[in-house]
């Protein structure tokens, strides 16, 4: 893959993935113990280390990490946002 701009990936601030990291093998590292992200701030669904957070909250870069080869940016936002409907 070119370092070609990606658009960027539709997220809402809904929080559903941040209120189930336990359920992400890669994101267990993140569970406060109850599932919900450590980082997770619950009155705004907003992240208190938005600038530094882990490559797995970081789609994008994610995405060119560890699938770019595999998929196309648009195939993966489409399985994203399918998975984001079924939390």
């Amino acid at each position: 893959m070119t370092d070609e701009l990606l658009t960027p990936f539709p997220c809402t601030a809904c929080g559903k993935c941040c209120r189930r990291v336990n359920e992400n093998p890669q994101g267990h590292f993140l569970d406060r113990g109850d599932g919900v992200c450590r980082h997770l701030i619950e009155d705004t669904n907003l992240c208190s280390i938005y600038e530094m957070r882990p490559i797995i909250c970081r789609i994008g870069d994610y995405y060119k990490k560890q699938f770019a080869d595999i998929v196309s940016w648009d195939e993966f936002v489409k399985i994203n946002i399918s998975i984001c409907r079924k939390l």
